[in-house]
């Protein structure tokens, strides 16, 4: 798929501008300041570049929005080589991430588009899923390894290009792009003109997000300081890879074999096994215990996000479509920012690792009862026939045919 590499250079992003500032800096601090000044921004004003995209269509938007990106990210790696203040480098971090994609929303959109209202739609979420999974464990690694073993700029350098390169490829796919809420379209739901988004079902699916980010915040600062209490800090980030790869292969089964229960009443089950699942590390007393307790709440991971994903797919208007994608990722980005500082402080005081672990079984816990409570609300009708797009990958399955892409008509084998 062209957004893959996208996704890797997003994923890249973060860590490569924290390379990039400490080692011109030789603060952590300051790199902290301007990473967060790039998420910030990423989660505030990426809905709102995605409102844009639902009502112009994804390639008008897209393009100059992938040339301000590659701009401010030049802006800030010469600021931070010339030695800028700490203000000009947090603003060039707060332009490089405004105008950063989300590729995994806008492809999501794209499934939607192609797939609308048939079984594919899950396996193609699932297939999402381990993209991202793969993109998140991939990218980390690579952004350390240039910036170290290349130049401290490679790291960021690289991920905009790969941004900018892989999203100019993507834009150009334009057949498989939704049609524009603004654009008369017979054959989609969104030509009726703008849709709700805020909406009770909407608000439940977006605290499933920020209770999945509260989970992803306090198990990267818990496992973190467990491994530092047990004189283990360089296993953390083998600790924590085990889980995304146990989220990986889940997401890869869910998706060649699902359950037949309709997603609204899995949901709150799947969240109910997360949340014990995260209780599993209460119990290790060694860094290898750790990593055996964390592969079974890896597994409820992926599971959780694809059905996310197919709810907000099946209860949300066409015309707002990849605004409620692009929302579900800013609400798990607020989980992970508020849950890593409260946990950093819980881990510090009396309760050590053991109350950064029970953060995410209270968070998960909650969630669950809210979407049991909320299971039939989620129950939406099938949509009426001719509604969705008709697509070629019409009765092919996104995991097992190779030919079946949301981001052009087929591949070319």
């Amino acid at each position: 798929m062209a957004a893959a590499p996208a996704r890797v250079g997003v994923a890249m992003a973060g860590l490569g501008i924290v390379w990039l500032v400490h080692a011109e800096t030789g603060s952590f601090g300051v790199a902290g300041l301007v990473t967060g000044s790039f998420a910030v921004a990423e989660t505030l004003v990426g809905p709102q570049t995605a409102r844009l995209m639902d009502r112009l269509g994804q390639p008008r938007v897209l393009v100059p929005l992938l040339c301000a990106h590659a701009g401010a990210i030049a802006a800030l790696v010469a600021l931070v080589l010339a030695g800028a203040p700490t203000v000009p480098l947090m603003a060039a971090g707060v332009a490089a991430g405004a105008t950063i994609p989300q590729f995994g929303a806008l492809s999501a959109a794209r499934w939607s588009a192609l797939l609308h209202g048939r079984a594919e739609l899950t396996p193609a979420f699932a297939l999402e899923t381990i993209s991202n999974d793969a993109a998140f464990l991939l990218g980390p690694a690579l952004a350390a390894l240039t910036a170290t073993e290349l130049h401290p700029a490679a790291g960021t350098v690289l991920a905009g290009a790969l941004v900018l390169g892989a999203g100019l490829v993507f834009a150009a796919l334009r057949r498989t792009a939704p049609a524009p809420a603004a654009t008369p379209a017979p054959d989609r739901t969104a030509a009726r003109g703008p849709g709700t988004l805020w909406t009770r079902n909407f608000a439940t699916l977006l605290a499933v997000n920020l209770a999945l980010g509260v989970f992803f915040g306090s198990m990267q600062v818990s496992v973190s300081a467990f491994a530092d209490v047990h004189h283990a800090a360089a296993t953390a980030g083998f600790l924590y890879g085990l889980m995304s790869a146990a989220s990986l292969l889940a997401g890869l089964v869910y998706g060649r074999h699902r359950p037949h229960t309709p997603p609204a009443a899995q949901l709150p089950l799947i969240l109910a096994f997360l949340a014990c699942a995260s209780l599993l590390p209460l119990l290790a007393g060694a860094p290898w215990q750790l990593g055996l307790a964390l592969l079974l709440p890896g597994a409820g991971v992926a599971p959780c996000i694809i059905v996310s994903s197919t709810l907000v797919e099946s209860v949300m208007e066409r015309s707002v479509l990849t605004q409620a994608f692009t929302w579900t990722n800013s609400a798990s980005a607020a989980g992970i920012a508020v849950s890593a500082a409260a946990v950093g402080r819980l881990v510090d005081g009396p309760g050590g690792t053991r109350a950064g672990f029970t953060v995410p079984f209270l968070a998960l816990t909650a969630t669950a009862a809210l979407t049991w409570s909320s299971r039939h609300a989620l129950t939406t009708p099938p949509t009426a026939p001719g509604s969705h797009r008709q697509s070629p990958a019409r009765g092919r399955h996104p995991l097992t045919d190779p030919h079946v892409e949301p981001d052009g008509e087929t591949s070319q084998g």
